[in-house]
C-alpha cells in the first residue's frame, strides 16, 4: 500500500493535533502546520516515532508566508494527497454594531483568506496529477447563523461556499472535496473567542457532554480512507447533547 502524505494546517492544538495523532498511528506521513513552533517541535518529536513528519512554521493569513513555507518543502514532501483546510479561529462574540474591526479583520483573514492561500499553494499539484483529497473543516456556525456570531458565522458560511466551489471545480481533475461542520467541540476554540477569559470558556462546556476533538480527528480519518470513488461532501456532527447552535440538553 502507497503510503499516504497529509498536509494538516492548524495542527498544534485542538482538531488539527488530535488529526496528526490519529494520522501517525494510521502510517500517514506528516506536514504539519501552525503559528506557535514549540508545540510543532514537541509534535514532531511525538510523531516521528510512528511516522515521517515535517514542520512549516507560518501564520495561515500571511500570504507570502504560505507560499513561501510550502514552497521551501522537501523533496520527499512535495507530493501531498490530503489537505486538511483546519486553521480558523473565532474573535469575541458581539453584536454587529459593538463589534470589533480587528477581530473582525482576524476571522476573515484566517477562516477564510488562510484556507484560500494554502489551497491555492497546493491545489495546482493536485490537478497535475489527477488526484487528491481536500477536506475543509467548516462549523455549524456556517450551516446556521445564531445571536451575536455574525462575522464569525459569515466567514464559516464563507468557507461553506468555498467546499461547493471546490468540488465544482475539481471535480473533472479527479480531486475529492469534503467538509465537515461540528457543532460545539471543546478545545481552546473558546479560550481564543474570550480571550485567555478561562472562566467564560469552560462555562461554555459545562453542564454536557461535548465534542472532544479526537471524535472529529477520527470522522476525518474515515472521509479520507474511504474508497476512491466515495466521496462524503458534506457532515454536520454534534454531540447527543446538541440540537442547534444554541439548543443544549444540560445537566445540573
Amino acid at each position: 500500500m502507497i503510503q499516504k502524505t497529509a498536509f494538516i494546517t492548524g495542527a498544534t492544538s485542538g482538531i488539527g493535533k488530535a488529526t496528526a495523532q490519529l494520522f501517525a498511528k494510521n502510517n500517514i506521513r506528516l506536514i504539519l502546520c501552525g503559528r506557535r513552533n514549540e508545540r510543532l517541535i514537541q509534535l514532531k518529536e511525538e510523531l516521528s516515532k510512528l511516522t515521517d513528519v515535517t514542520t512549516l512554521q507560518f501564520d495561515v493569513s500571511k500570504k507570502e508566508e504560505v507560499f513561501n513555507a510550502i514552497e521551501s518543502l522537501p523533496k520527499e514532501f512535495q507530493k501531498i494527497d490530503i489537505l486538511i483546510n483546519n486553521a480558523g479561529n473565532a474573535h469575541g462574540l458581539n453584536s454587529i454594531q459593538d463589534g470589533n474591526l480587528d477581530d473582525w479583520d482576524a476571522m476573515i483573514d484566517i477562516n477564510v483568506k488562510g484556507l484560500l492561500y494554502v489551497s491555492k499553494a497546493i491545489l495546482p499539484k493536485m490537478v497535475v496529477r489527477n488526484e487528491g483529497f481536500v477536506v475543509n473543516i467548516g462549523s455549524i456556525a456556517g450551516k446556521e447563523v445564531y445571536p451575536n456570531g455574525n462575522v464569525y458565522c459569515a466567514s464559516k458560511y464563507a468557507v461553506n461556499a468555498l467546499n461547493k466551489a471546490m468540488r465544482i471545480d475539481l471535480n473533472k481533475h479527479n480531486i475529492r472535496v469534503s467538509a465537515i461542520h461540528p457543532g460545539a467541540v471543546e478545545t481552546e476554540f473558546s479560550e481564543v473567542r474570550f480571550k485567555g477569559d478561562t472562566d467564560k470558556a469552560k462555562n461554555v462546556y459545562k453542564g454536557f457532554k461535548a465534542l472532544q476533538a479526537e471524535d472529529i480527528a477520527d470522522i476525518i480519518y474515515f472521509v479520507v480512507t474511504r474508497p476512491y470513488h466515495v466521496n462524503i461532501e458534506d457532515l454536520i456532527v454534534y454531540s447527543t447533547s446538541q440540537a442547534s447552535p444554541t439548543i443544549f440538553k444540560k445537566g445540573v
